[in-house]
Parts: C-alpha cells; structure tokens; sequence
C-alpha cells in the first residue's frame, strides 16, 4: 500500500473527527437545551470522550506513523496535512490523561455553576471553581511551556493562534493603546453633538428571531446544514456539516441578539465553506481562532454596521416591527454605529471594543504566568475598566469580570483573538474593496455573491492549508498591518 503510514493516519484522524462531532452536538445542547438536573452526567459523558480522545491520538503508534510519514510520497495538501496532524499530536501528548480528565470535569462544573453565579452577582462561589479551573490551566501551561522553551502564556496562546507570541501582541496592542483612547474620545463628542432617537419596544422575541433568521438567509447560511437556538452566552458551535449558532433574546433591546446573531453567522458561513473533500482531516480546520474572529466580525463590524448594510436591512426591521421614528435611515445608521463605551464586551461597539479585549488579555497572561491569583481579578478589572472606559465595575461582578463564559472552561489565550480577528477583518476589507471597486453598491442593492466569493476563494476554502500568515499575504499582499483597523475606524467614526 502506498504511503502507507499517511493511510493510517487519515483513518485514525477520520475517527478522532467523529468523536469530535459528537462531542460538539453534546456541547451545544449541554448550553442550548439541556436541562439543569443533566450537567453532572453530561460533564462526565464528555470528559469520558475527551479521554478517550486524548488516548487514541497520543497512542505511541500515531508518533510512529507521523515519523515514517515524513518520509513518504505526498503532494503538497497531504504534507499541509501531515503537519497539521503533527502539530494536534504534539499539542496533546504532553498532557497525562489524568490533566485532560480533570479539566473537562473542572471546566464544565464551573462554566454550570457560572450561569446562576453570574445573574447573582455570586462572586466568592465563581472565585471557588475558577480557582481550580486556574490551577488546572496554569500546570498545563507549565509542562507545554517547558516543552515549548516559552512562558507559560505563550504556550496556551499557541493553541489558539499558532505562532503568535505575547512579545508580537504587545507591540500590534502597544500601537492600539497609542491611537485608540483619542479616537474613542474624539468619535463619543462628535456624536454628543447630534441627538438621535432610540428604537421603542417592546420588541417581542418572536419576531426578533425572525429578523435573525432573515438576516441569517440574506447572508447566505445554509439552513440545510445548521440551526439558530437560544443560550446564555452566544456561540458557534456543532460542525461544518451541521453548525449551531445561538443567541439570546432582550425585549427592550432590538439589536444585540441581532447582531449577535450577524456575528455568529460569520463563523458559520466559515465553517460551512471549509474544503468539503478534506472534511475529518486537520488540513480542513478553521486556521485559527483570530481567523475565525475574522470572518465573525468581518460580518458584523466591516458589513453589517455598514451604512450601505444597515440601509439595506432597515425594511426587513419596519417589516417585523412596524414604523417608528427611529427607523428613519439616517437615524437607524446613526443609532447603530453609535459609540458608546459599555460595561459588556459583547455589546460594545466597535471601537470601545479593542478595550475590553486588551485588558482580558493583560490579566489573563499575569494570571497563567502567576503574577496576579484570581482574587486579585476583580479589583484589577475595575482598575482598568476606569482607566480604558471611565467605569466603575466595584461590586458589580455581573457585568464585570464574572460577563465571559471563556475562563470558566480554561480557555486562557483565546481573547488576544478578537482584536487579531478585527484587525485581519478591516484588512480582508479593504483587499476586497480594492478587488471589487463597486462592492458598496453590490451590498445596498443586497448583492453580497462577489463578497462571500472573494471570501471562499481567499480563506474559507484553503482551511489549515496555510500557515496564518501566508494566508493574509496571499489573500491581501501583506502580513497582519493594524493600520487598516486604524484607517477604518477613522473613516467610519470621524
């Protein structure tokens, strides 16, 4: 049998990607539909899975193969592959069984016990299981970091974005930190000037979910692969044949699950246009996560919170909602590129937005590296909320450092990807605007075909093929360049 080591590896990641798949689905109804009495057998089901994951990649006779491998016959996507399969190999079997076990049980208690802290404002009950999580997290960022000769951040970053090092984040967040609080000073009093009238609800939930799957079907989802549900914090989930997509609802709040929902469907269309024939193979996965924070705000900043998009969507609005004053065009476009700083990440606008990731980003690396312990988080958030936003979070642990659903499960390194993922997006943006000199008129008259096409053909369809940064050379002539970001802030703000 030729490549004969390859063919065995291809079989046992086809195997890994279907206990994956279920590992997905359970995952989603765990946060969408199950109920509270089911969370300690659901834990127990997936860290059992996780297990046997774990087991069968970091079987020795898997490092074989991928030795012998190298010195077969492949062509260039098979190579692609292979990497890949080496990098998840490597990422894993460093870690005992006992660690990945403890983990998922750690993780999945505290995200649970998190959705009634949370509404409670409960900070010591959160603190409790988020000091086991931490710890957890920390001895797993000690043993990849050793292996890895990095800190113990670097190590967990690497996760979620391959390559990228704090070093290299300080300086794309050190530029960030040098502009940003003028610009976010200067577009609140430009917009202080102007008086803008605010949608009036109640905005019954029914027919916001209909907006949401209107918008949804405008932007191209496949509802033959994928479904909208509710949740407490909004997320992607499932898989690239069956994605799962929530959001959550507000009576007196017309668009946050809306774009909520935009946003989601970013990382949708991402994963229902992943190259099909590779699908259960590494090489078919996502990029990475700030890629895929690419496409989700792509959607949702660069498109939908364009005066062309919104002007676009209004009628579907006035459809669901009736007329109102508020749904006047230049006041509706006004209304939703309003910036206004906020307590919640995922209802910032676009500019106050970087704020929120940059300070997660500071205390979750003091935090992993064991600079700071966990009760020393609430009093640094404040701190920091008060010097990015003007913000007091004193006591209010609700809509302060208990708002994220990402430490609950250990996910330390993954919020430096929301600000990578904006700034990759504002430069997809403006490749694509140079491709398609009439793109702003294509998306006012709701021809957004060109767009998703420039999209397939420049991200979505090579997947893992290419490592981060040739994918952006090749889609926009220039590695990662924050000054995009800049310049579309500036243009849409001021």
């Amino acid at each position: 049998m030729e490549n004969k080591n390859y063919q065995h590896l291809t079989r046992t990641f086809q195997r890994l990607s279907r206990f994956s798949h279920l590992s997905a689905i359970a995952g989603w109804d765990m946060f969408a539909m199950m109920p509270p009495g089911g969370s300690n057998a659901r834990s127990e089901a997936l860290a059992e899975l996780g297990v046997l994951q774990h087991q069968i990649l970091t079987d020795k006779q898997v490092g074989e193969w991928l030795r012998n491998a190298e010195q077969e016959n492949l062509n260039d996507l098979e190579q692609a592959n292979l990497r890949e399969m080496a990098r998840h190999y490597q990422q894993a079997a460093l870690l005992p069984e006992s660690l990945v076990e403890a983990k998922s049980l750690a993780g999945s208690r505290c995200e649970h016990a998190w959705r009634t802290q949370r509404p409670n404002n409960d900070w010591l009950g959160f603190a409790e299981n988020l000091k086991e999580v931490v710890k957890l997290s920390r001895e797993e960022a000690r043993i990849r970091a050793q292996a890895k000769n990095c800190s113990p951040y670097d190590a967990l970053l690497d996760i979620f974005e391959p390559d990228m090092t704090s070093a290299r984040l300080d300086v794309l967040f050190g530029d960030l930190k040098s502009w940003l609080p003028e610009l976010l000073t200067k577009a609140v009093e430009k917009q202080a000037s102007k008086t803008l009238i605010a949608p009036q609800g109640p905005f019954p939930v029914e027919h916001q979910r209909q907006l949401g799957l209107e918008a949804m079907k405008r932007l191209g989802f496949d509802f033959n692969a994928g479904r909208l549900d509710v949740s407490a914090h909004p997320f992607c989930g499932g898989v690239p044949e069956d994605v799962r997509i929530t959001t959550r609802y507000n009576e007196h709040d017309l668009l946050s699950a809306l774009f909520g929902v935009i946003h989601e469907t970013g990382h949708a269309r991402y994963e229902q246009n992943l190259p099909r024939n590779w699908l259960g193979q590494p090489v078919s996965y996502a990029r990475s996560t700030a890629i895929h924070e690419s496409q989700s705000l792509f959607f949702e900043m660069q498109l939908a919170r364009s005066d062309a998009f919104l002007q676009h969507l209004l009628p579907a609005v006035v459809a669901q909602f009736g007329p109102q004053s508020a749904f006047e065009a230049s006041n509706f476009v006004a209304w939703n590129q309003r910036v206004k700083p906020g307590f919640i990440r995922i209802d910032a606008d676009e500019v106050s937005y970087p704020a929120h990731v940059i300070l997660r980003y500071e205390i979750e690396r003091a935090l992993i590296d064991g600079e700071i312990e966990v009760d020393d988080i609430p009093a640094l958030w404040d701190e920091k909320m008060r010097h990015w936003l003007g913000l007091s979070t004193e006591g209010n642990y609700r809509d302060g450092c208990m708002q994220d659903i990402h430490w609950t499960d250990g996910g330390f390194g993954y919020f430096p990807s929301y600000t990578l993922g904006a700034m990759y997006a504002a430069q997809l943006m403006h490749a694509a605007r140079n491709a398609m000199p009439d793109l702003e008129s294509r998306i006012a008259s709701g021809d957004f075909s060109t767009l998703f096409e420039w999209l397939r053909q420049n991200i979505w369809q090579h997947g893992s093929r290419f490592g981060t940064s040739q994918l952006i050379q090749q889609a926009t002539g220039e590695d990662l360049n924050s000054r995009y970001f800049r310049e579309h802030l500036t243009a849409r703000y001021l």
